[in-house]
Parts: C-alpha cells; sequence; structure tokens
C-alpha cells in the first residue's frame, strides 16, 4: 500500500464553465467523452501509465452531488477491501463500495472520522 494522493477530483455545476475556467486559467488537457459526464484532467505530461515527471497527479472534473461537495483526493492502496475494514474499525464508515473501474482497477470511497469524503484506489493486476 503506498498510501500516496493518486488523483484528485472536482466537482461542477456547470460542465463547459468548469472546463474552460482551469483549462485556460493552467493550461490543463481536458478529456471529455461522449456519453459520460466526467472529464478526464491531465495537469503535466502524461502517458498510459498517468504523470511521466515526478511532482504532479492528475484528475477529474463531474458533477457535483449534493450541495456543499468539495474536491476529493484519492489514495492508492494494494487492496481496497481491507482497507475499508481498516477504516470501518477506525471510525470511518463506506461512503461507496469497491467498484470496478473498466479494466484499469477498483475504486471506492469512505467518510473519514470528520466527515470528509475521500477516494481510494487499487490498481488492477497485470495479466
Amino acid at each position: 500500500m503506498s498510501g500516496r494522493v493518486v488523483h484528485f477530483e472536482l466537482p461542477y455545476d456547470d460542465g463547459e464553465r468548469a472546463r474552460a475556467f482551469y483549462g485556460e486559467l493552467f493550461g490543463w488537457d481536458l478529456q471529455s467523452y461522449p456519453g459520460m459526464e466526467y472529464t478526464m484532467v491531465s495537469t503535466g505530461p502524461s502517458g498510459d501509465q498517468g504523470p511521466t515527471e515526478p511532482g504532479f497527479i492528475n484528475g477529474g472534473m463531474g458533477p457535483r452531488a449534493s450541495a456543499g461537495e468539495g474536491p476529493r483526493v484519492v489514495i492508492d492502496v494494494a487492496d481496497i477491501d481491507s482497507t475499508l475494514k481498516a477504516i470501518e474499525e477506525k471510525g470511518g464508515s463506506v461512503a461507496l463500495p469497491k467498484q470496478p473501474v473498466g479494466e484499469m482497477g477498483f475504486t471506492a470511497y469512505f467518510t473519514d472520522t470528520e466527515g470528509n469524503i475521500v477516494g481510494l484506489w487499487e490498481t488492477a493486476p497485470q495479466a
């Protein structure tokens, strides 16, 4: 388990406005996909496996799910299932159970003891 922050998510109320703001302000590469209300964000040079230089992470933007929802970080773990169990043992709770993300890996979200929602990422085993 790395415990490193590997991804961020920014909620938006107006996707076009948010993409214009961040793309123009910071020069981020923004990739939207037809039929998805999610935009992949590259904040620096990236390849198939993510950032190609140390010191930055990539992320995404999607519709705000609820009033007051703010940015989220996503933490890399070796095993989401055991991490969620440990979270519950330490007083946190599962906000969204483990889900596959294509063939890339798995994600889940938890609520920490302070009420923050945080994401988890587990990379799928390589075939």
